[in-house]
């Protein structure tokens, strides 16, 4: 039985480098390990594509939501409003619905930072906050992705950013299925 929260966290993973979907996934990993009720939502993956982090966290009972469009931009930018309308949906309905004890906002801080179309008129910084300040006081918020926004970092709780050091793919290697992707 999980202990008690008095009040949740906000936690922001940020930076140029790899692997802060991975460091908000690995927290995930410890809450469900504590008896906490985890969800993921995904703005930018698409479910038209099964990912190896996807698969391992359903099998231990963590709720997976993928609601991009996918990485490539090669879509319309209609086709990623829809998508990003749908997922701020989604995320608003998750957090006030009170079944979860963390949810994961995944590449939301990308999805803020999109200069190919404007999103302003569908989820904007300052809807975000309020979203921070009006969730259920017990829950634990993570938002992860590049480029996060000077406001959110200041309402966070806890800020880890990410330094990309050293990288093969710097020496022309291709990402290793599994592994990278």
């Amino acid at each position: 039985m999980p202990t008690p929260r008095r009040s949740g966290r906000v936690i922001v993973y940020t930076g140029d480098g790899k692997g802060k979907t991975t460091a908000a996934l690995g927290l995930a990993l410890r809450a469900v390990g504590r008896g906490m009720n985890v969800a993921v939502l995904q703005f930018l993956k698409s479910p038209e594509r099964t990912y190896g982090e996807q698969l391992a966290l359903e099998r231990l009972g963590v709720d997976v939501r993928q609601l991009g469009a996918g990485f490539t931009w090669t879509k319309t930018s209609d086709i990623h409003r829809e998508a990003l309308k749908r997922a701020w949906a989604v995320a608003k309905e998750y957090v006030y619905s009170g079944r979860y004890d963390m949810i994961v906002l995944d590449e939301l801080n990308n999805v803020l930072a999109i200069d190919r179309f404007p999103v302003e008129d569908i989820v904007s910084v300052s809807e975000v906050l309020e979203l921070i300040r009006t969730r259920p006081p017990s829950l634990h918020l993570v938002i992860t992705g590049r480029a996060a926004r000077p406001e959110l970092m200041a309402a966070a709780d806890i800020v880890t950013e990410m330094k990309l050091v050293k990288h093969d793919y710097e020496q022309g290697r291709t990402a290793m299925k599994g592994i990278e992707f």
